[in-house]
């Protein structure tokens, strides 16, 4: 097996390398203006760990995988087409009133609650680029009112004229009946040639968002309208790249469902937030492999942390209608929580509580943070990781950045220390201790939220910087355990590599299971079968389309399923493919009633209000094979610890003066080694810290668990 697999962060690009029975990671700064760069020179390297050129490689892999953040980066600075909106008479301001909360949205909750500074972000569509049109189809799918062609003729003229970039179409539900906008699609094309306007894109609401509510599927449409360019040009651009380096085979791009696909086959949408699913699906990965049952994914990276679930069982957490920076879209995202807490992360000072906040805003890799030395003017996290003694300023990044101390002293002085009236140290451990908490605080209130509690978890720490903050972060937690996975740096890169070609197609339904009020069981299994026959069709052409053989495509079916009317969905996935007898009924029935009390506690089941099915899922996929993770467990094999390699004055959160900690090299990570706090272990591409009272045993394939020993 031979594969590349890049994740593009916003600070850096990491590249994890399947040669044979070789893995090799790799790291570089990510260079915004071309992402092709920052690929080539972490390519480059790892080309040099195996003793080839980039040319070579490229020739003899089976596939090249990008996950990257070129997306979320085009909303943040508005970089997209002028779009124009064709929508339902009678639903002109469905996009502009946003349910009442848009104002809200993307926001945090301290800023949510903040009404008088409340304002709504600039939007994508200005009111003056919509246009409605006289058709109205029921929510049965039955047509009340035939779409006006000659309306609909002179509102697209209007919008062209207006200088429309690209087109959406949404109408009331089209999901149910889409004959109005494919006919929209037909006219578009007879009136508008590609010899008159050239590429102008015209995308279909019930295309991109299969699921009823207007305002989430218009806003996943227009989102995806807004995305297209940039993310063709860019992803194109890379797809140039590994040409012009003699790579043949279609560039393959990791989607936020989970899954990946060719480019031809990939939505912009789908690509948003694509690296931190990487990693929660090489957890997923890893949790089944090592049987570690319930696991919570968190990335530490130079932007941001990212959480996710996983938990034993196969339960899939996905976001019914996420949040893509300000707006609510309607698309099956794996669940993440992010938070602005990274190594880039800029401490500023917070003069209404005299305190740190960490985040979110974010130095990023140009200019970095100010011990970069590259023109950074603020403090992060660090800075105050350097200052702590935590880092090597001569063998950070494998000795491809050297970190200035004196910028670090000298921005945390000006900013912090003296305003806050505090010495170097204490500003360094406040920084610290605060960004810890945050995260430790995120990671608490994702899990209760789902109805868990951290202890029943694994805290699974990965990223450029989850290592060196795991500690401080479990102890916010109260958990005593952690894992830092094989490949802890480049662990999302890894998961993009493990990753299957995978569509997810799914629809809305009104699938009462069972009635409350007639007691009756669902009955209309060829009503239901039909839906998921469609669902699988769709899924399977787009995977022929790709090339990939009929016999090889798989399907798993997923239901989004709620006692009565209650707002909490639980996902169920379930091994049936068909529903035949009323067995099968029961069967999901009694699935979905034992997941549910997983989640929320024995006796919190409702039956009583009725079961019914919102949305049906099919997930279409051909497996691959995947990187093999060993067992990880620390079992009983213990070689003695290797001799230090030097030793150093570090400073620690919950301790008063310096700490003369011991230093490691790579030798630490042999499996079996057991080395006791405090203690700083540096590899080519993370640090580990093992903060006094805690543990370090090495596992196989480079994995590592901390322990707490003072608890």
């Amino acid at each position: 097996m031979k594969r590349v697999s890049v994740d593009i962060g916003g600070t850096f690009t990491d590249c994890f390398v399947i040669w044979g029975d070789r893995y090799v990671q790799s790291k570089a700064l990510t260079t915004k203006h071309n992402l092709a760069l920052g690929f080539n020179e972490a390519l480059d390297y790892a080309c040099r760990e195996v003793g080839t050129s980039r040319e070579q490689m490229l020739a003899e892999v089976d596939s090249v995988r990008y996950a990257t953040t070129l997306g979320t980066n085009a909303l943040i600075e508005r970089r997209g087409p002028r779009i124009g909106l064709i929508t339902t008479a009678g639903f002109k301001s469905t996009v502009p009133l946003s349910r009442g909360r848009g104002y809200g949205e993307g926001l945090s909750m301290e800023e949510q609650q903040d009404i008088p500074n409340a304002a709504r972000p600039e939007p994508i569509v200005p009111i003056e680029m919509i246009r409605i049109v006289r058709e109205r189809i029921d929510y049965k799918g039955e047509v009340l009112i035939e779409l006006d062609e000659d309306d609909l003729r002179r509102q697209i003229r209007d919008l062209v004229d207006a200088g429309a970039e690209a087109l959406v179409v949404a109408f009331a539900n089209s999901v149910v009946n889409p004959a109005h906008e494919l006919r929209v699609q037909e006219i578009f094309v007879e009136d508008y040639p590609e010899h008159m306007l050239g590429a102008v894109p015209l995308l279909l609401s019930h295309q991109v968002a299969g699921r009823k509510g207007e305002y989430v599927r218009s806003m996943s449409t227009i989102m995806d309208a807004f995305l297209h360019k940039v993310m063709y040009f860019g992803l194109s651009s890379l797809e140039r790249n590994l040409r012009a380096s003699g790579y043949v085979k279609p560039m393959l791009v990791v989607h936020n469902s989970g899954g990946m696909a060719q480019l031809n086959s990939t939505d912009a949408l789908q690509t948003v937030h694509s690296g931190p699913v990487s990693g929660i699906a090489a957890a997923e990965h890893l949790a089944k492999c090592a049987k570690l049952g319930n696991v919570v994914a968190t990335d530490m990276g130079g932007t941001s942390y990212d959480i996710g679930l996983v938990v034993d069982g196969g339960v899939k957490f996905y976001d019914f209608q996420p949040t893509i920076e300000r707006w609510l879209v309607s698309v099956p995202m794996v669940h993440l929580a992010t938070l602005g807490s990274g190594g880039g992360s800029i401490a500023q000072h917070n003069r209404m509580y005299d305190t740190v906040q960490c985040g979110p805003t974010s130095a990023g890799s140009d200019p970095g943070p100010a011990c970069y030395d590259r023109g950074g003017m603020k403090p992060t996290v660090t800075d105050a990781d350097l200052l702590l003694g935590y880092l090597d300023p001569a063998n950070y990044a494998n000795g491809y950045i050297k970190l200035n101390p004196r910028r670090a002293r000298q921005v945390i002085e000006d900013q912090l220390c003296d305003p806050m009236d505090l010495d170097l140290i204490e500003a360094a451990k406040l920084i610290k201790r605060t960004v810890d908490l945050d995260m430790a605080n995120g990671v608490a209130t994702e899990l209760r939220t789902f109805g868990y509690e951290p202890s029943e978890f694994t805290l699974l720490t990965y990223g450029g910087n989850g290592p060196l903050h795991a500690c401080g972060i479990a102890r916010g937690l109260g958990i005593g355990r952690i894992l830092a996975p094989p490949f802890a740096s480049v662990f999302s890169a890894c998961g993009a590599g493990n990753l299957s070609q995978l569509h997810i197609h799914e629809m809305s339904t009104f699938t009462v299971l069972f009635d409350s009020m007639t007691k009756q069981l669902f009955t209309d299994f060829a009503k239901f079968n039909a839906m998921v026959e469609e669902l699988e069709r769709r899924g399977r052409e787009d995977l022929l389309r790709q090339g990939m053989p009929v016999d090889k495509i798989g399907y798993r079916l997923e239901l989004d399923m709620r006692y009565g009317n209650q707002r909490v969905q639980t996902t169920v996935v379930t091994d049936l493919t068909r529903l035949e007898t009323l067995a099968d009924v029961v069967k999901l029935i009694n699935q979905f009633h034992t997941s549910y009390g997983d989640r929320f506690g024995e006796g919190s089941q409702a039956a009583e209000a009725g079961v019914r099915i919102n949305t049906i899922r099919v997930c279409s996929y051909v497996e691959i094979d995947a990187v093999d993770f060993a067992d990880i467990h620390p079992g009983q094999k213990r070689v003695p610890a290797p001799a230090p390699v030097g030793s150093r004055k570090c400073h620690f959160v919950d301790h008063d003066g310096a700490i003369e900690t011991a230093v490691y090299d790579a030798a630490a990570l042999e499996h079996g080694v057991v080395i006791d706090g405090p203690a700083v272990i540096t590899t080519s591409h993370t640090t580990y810290l093992v903060e006094p009272g805690w543990r370090f045993e090495a596992a196989a394939q480079g994995a590592a668990w901390f322990t707490r020993i003072d608890a």
